[in-house]
């Protein structure tokens, strides 16, 4: 089968090997056993928490991954449309013994995917995607359970409620966004009835975007990743804030009331000046990964705040923040971790402490985030037919080292692999916009040159 885990779960075409109907049930059965063994014996029969998101081939695909579940003698907790984030943060409420994702995140409409989760709402470690593996790439199914024994799918009532319930308990009490003018673009995906709802709620005044999601238009020219059309919609309304969150909603960037687009590297930067101002950012550090960009760095070394960089990825981030100790975390993709209210990213609750640190601070977010002076970065997205080790592809190797050396530590270079998608990345950031361009064009004709896919 080949390494079917990325860094965010599985990733691929829907219907295709191994995002297909007889994968995703064999998955659904060797996953349902597996994490039901690691919660051990209990009064009552193991269930997993399974919602997906709004591609047209999520009820294929939840249907064929519920099957392998209930095959497996495990009940299936089935809510349907909900973010991410909802799911890991229900699974441990519900008492299940996992919780899984249909969802590509940012991906096309195309593609489809399944995150999993542990019993205490966790992406699961690497360690525990292998086993999985090992035993689909082994054929150990695991018993086929009959009679009475097979599992039940049952509906959730009130999943929807207790997640926004959850929420909103992350704010102090009494705090609300009356006065508050904001547009959502929920980019045709799972947070497309929730976020208008919670924000709502909270007294706000909601406009939206990308909330009329066909199954074929998720992440289409909207959301985090495609924000001009809720820039244009912001600077036109004068006075408003606009929120955008990806397919999946547990990411989230926002533009701020000029109109200016602001990433997850603004967002961690807003929130922990006005944490640690409060005395609730932990250990005095934010965590982040290699992708940051040096302003972020240096906008929080002059808040005297630390901060410490790990591999892309929102999992490897939390566990950096848990062996550090600290509450605070993210990505310039817009996932933010605030481990005092949740253990994986979520867009919505992002969302929610940054419009809390906006009113604490009295200030526009445009000032706020003004904090964070970008240093010029240039990143190159190259599709690639193999992904060998970046640094055994001689052509890439030696334009790598020969920039390394001319460079000579006035910029960080950075060239990797994506963990769910058929390309390389090159970041080339520092103070010459002329030479890092230079740099990441040359980088990446040597990737097309060596591993690049045929147009």
């Amino acid at each position: 089968m080949g390494r079917l885990f990325g860094t965010d779960g599985i990733r691929g075409v829907a219907n295709v090997a191994p995002l297909t109907p007889e994968l995703t049930c064999r998955l659904g059965r060797v996953a349902a056993t597996y994490l039901a063994e690691r919660v051990g014996s209990t009064r009552r029969r193991p269930a997993l928490l399974i919602a997906r998101d709004t591609r047209l081939s999520g009820p294929l695909l939840e249907q064929a991954l519920v099957a392998g579940i209930l095959s497996a003698g495990v009940d299936a907790l089935v809510v349907g449309v909900l973010p991410t984030p909802a799911v890991a943060f229900l699974t441990p409420v519900l008492g299940a013994a996992g919780g899984a994702v249909l969802s590509a995140s940012h991906n096309p409409f195309e593609d489809n995917g399944v995150k999993l989760f542990s019993s205490e709402g966790d992406k699961l470690p690497d360690v525990w995607e292998d086993e999985i593996e090992a035993r689909l790439e082994a054929g150990l199914d695991g018993a086929r359970p009959t009679g009475a024994r097979i599992g039940r799918a049952r509906p959730v009532p009130g999943a929807e409620r207790r997640y926004l319930d959850g929420l909103r308990a992350s704010l102090p009490a009494g705090f609300d966004l009356a006065g508050r003018r904001l547009v959502l673009d929920c980019a045709h995906g799972a947070t497309y009835r929730v976020a208008p709802r919670l924000l709502r709620s909270l007294g706000a005044e909601v406009a939206t975007l990308g909330a009329r999601p066909t199954g074929r238009n998720i992440n289409r020219d909207v959301g985090a990743l495609h924000p001009e059309s809720l820039q244009a919609r912001v600077r036109a309304t004068p006075g408003t804030i606009g929120l955008a969150f990806d397919g999946d909603g547990d990411r989230m960037i926002f533009v701020d009331e000029t109109g200016a687009v602001r990433d997850g590297d603004h967002v961690l930067a807003v929130c922990a000046k006005v944490m640690a101002a409060r005395g609730e950012l932990r250990g005095g550090v934010v965590v982040s990964t290699v992708m940051a960009n040096l302003g972020l760095e240096r906008a929080l070394g002059a808040l005297g705040i630390r901060m410490v960089r790990t591999s892309v990825g929102d999992r490897y981030v939390l566990e950096e923040m848990r062996r550090l100790g600290a509450n605070l975390g993210g990505e310039q993709s817009g996932h933010v971790i605030f481990l005092d209210h949740a253990r994986t990213g979520d867009g919505l609750l992002t969302a929610l402490q940054l419009m809390r640190a906006a009113a604490e601070a009295g200030e526009p977010l445009s000032t706020l985030a003004s904090g964070v002076q970008k240093f010029p970065q240039v990143l190159l997205n190259i599709r690639v037919r193999t992904k060998p080790p970046l640094g055994e592809v001689r052509g890439v190797a030696e334009t790598v080292s020969r920039w390394e050396a001319k460079l000579d530590g006035r910029a960080r270079l950075l060239v990797r692999y994506s963990g769910t998608e058929s390309l390389a990345r090159v970041m080339v950031e520092g103070d010459d916009q002329t030479t890092i361009e230079a740099a990441a064009r040359e980088i990446a004709a040597a990737i097309r040159e060596e591993i690049g896919a045929m147009a």
